[in-house]
């Protein structure tokens, strides 16, 4: 059921931001199950009465599998260890991380236009911000075909109200959204390096991870705030030069939730 998503779709427009629906879907997710084994739970289990059976196949395919069903499950079994003790604004900004990379046209437009057109002092973005990102990538070659000009102009719309649900911008529905301020919560910042760790990277890759960037940090921002999180002994940082050694006190997945909470 898992989908290998092209450079651009428009798979973002099939749930958006879909933190509620997120939220039931771990309740019921149990390792290792498959999307299909969820779709077909989902249905059964009652809780999603306002969505037909198809609608909730659909979400699963398309959104949830993508984002969450990847990797051995890494991160549905991280979500789910520790959806119970992180914040709301803490467990949104994990799952704001892995709808970019399951999305890359997302992923870019906040790295490459939200943080951009904030650094530049713009206290908003219009739509057609969002259309000339995607009209760009459209002549570049980053989606399977040509867009024609009326789903360019639905991604973009997509674009803007996913960073409205995540909380970039402002919400509604409105042509221009104010730019919010948007800064990584510390326990998101733990979660998403343990994250990163048991992805497989080594403890620099760790550090230049472009996840930071949707968050608007650099290596040296990175570097600077592990350090201070080692102080309060969520890991160990030993950094001499561009050389940085992290000892990372959790060994698993299982064992995240006493780590960062």
């Amino acid at each position: 059921m898992m989908l290998v998503a092209s450079p651009y779709n428009t798979f973002l427009g099939h749930g958006l931001g879909m933190l509620a629906e997120t939220r039931a879907l771990l309740d019921l997710w149990k390792y290792p199950m498959p999307g299909i084994g969820l779709a077909a739970l989902a249905v059964a289990s009652g809780r999603f009465t306002q969505l037909s059976a198809q609608r909730i196949k659909n979400i699963i395919k398309y959104v949830f599998a993508p984002r969450f069903l990847i990797d051995d499950f890494r991160p549905a079994r991280i979500l789910t260890q520790l959806k119970g003790s992180l914040a709301n604004r803490e467990f949104e900004q994990l799952v704001f991380v892995y709808t970019c990379r399951a999305n890359p046209i997302l992923g870019d437009f906040v790295r490459n236009v939200y943080w951009n057109l904030y650094s530049s002092g713009r206290e908003s973005i219009n739509n057609d911000d969002a259309r000339e990102f995607v009209q760009r990538a459209v002549s570049d070659g980053l989606t399977n075909t040509a867009w024609p000009e009326s789903r360019s102009r639905r991604v973009a719309s997509d674009l803007t109200r996913c960073c409205g649900d995540f909380g970039l911008l402002e919400t509604g529905s409105r042509s221009a959204r104010q730019i919010l301020p948007f800064n990584i919560q510390p326990r998101s910042l733990i979660a998403l390096a343990y994250d990163l760790h048991f992805s497989g990277l080594g403890d620099n890759q760790v550090l230049s991870s472009e996840d930071w960037q949707l968050f608007g940090m650099e290596r040296e921002d990175v570097l600077a705030e592990l350090k201070r999180h080692a102080l309060q002994g969520k890991l160990i940082v030993q950094s001499a030069g561009a050389i940085t050694k992290i000892s990372w006190l959790c060994k698993s997945i299982e064992e995240i939730a006493s780590v960062v909470a």
